[in-house]
């Protein structure tokens, strides 16, 4: 059986493209941390079962975590959109690759050639480096999130966090489109320099409390 979960907060244009992609999921746990919008209204109309905790995306992939029923669980960001053929490429894996962790690959929803070379970075950051963040999707058995300790409750770097807890993450045969709307509003190359610039805080030990206000200076 296999559980998505996905952590929401004022989401709901982005939601509803992400839910309807998931056709073929055993069942899907949206985890609302406290809407103002129609979040939780378009989960449940599109069948996905609701669960409410604090905001936070360690908090709420916590919290899914622990709700959902399945043997396999499959943590997806709102603004991601799987495409036709994930189900076949998680069957795959599952079936080939049972003790591994595995992600989508990365994918931009603009047609700019920076998100290409983004797109390239991400592909060289995963490959080489065996680091993929959470708009990758990440598909791992429950056997496996459990025996890690699973997701930490962090204000951010929870993917990563998890992530070097789990060792090697194969990348499936099967894209995982992200929204850009953040790229093209912070700047393409601002955005993913900021990105960078968290992450190498992360390794060199920063509280991941003061990374957050590099993340989100607003």
């Amino acid at each position: 059986m296999l559980s998505i979960v996905i952590p929401a907060l004022n989401s709901a244009g982005e939601l509803s493209a992400c839910l309807a992609a998931l056709e073929g999921a055993d069942e899907i746990v949206v985890v609302d941390g406290g809407s103002a919008d129609e979040s939780v209204a378009v989960a449940e109309a599109m069948g996905a079962r609701v669960v409410h905790s604090p905001k936070g995306r360690g908090v709420q992939l916590r919290a899914g975590a622990e709700a959902a029923r399945g043997d396999w669980l499959l943590f997806l960001h709102a603004d991601t959109r799987l495409v036709p053929g994930w189900r076949e490429a998680v069957a795959a894996h599952v079936a080939e690759c049972a003790g591994e962790a595995a992600c989508f690959r990365f994918r931009l929803d603009d047609r700019a050639w920076q998100a290409r070379l983004i797109e390239a970075g991400v592909a060289l950051r995963a490959g080489l480096l065996r680091l993929p963040y959470g708009d990758q999707g990440l598909l791992l058995s429950r056997a496996s999130y459990d025996a890690t300790g699973g997701f930490r409750p962090l204000p951010l770097m929870e993917d990563v966090d998890l992530v070097r807890r789990l060792g090697r993450v194969r990348v499936l045969d099967a894209d995982a489109v992200t929204s850009a709307a953040r790229w093209r509003k912070d700047g393409w190359f601002r955005r993913s320099a900021r990105n960078a610039l968290c992450l190498g805080l992360y390794g060199a030990g920063v509280p991941v409390d003061r990374i957050a206000r590099v993340y989100s200076p607003s």
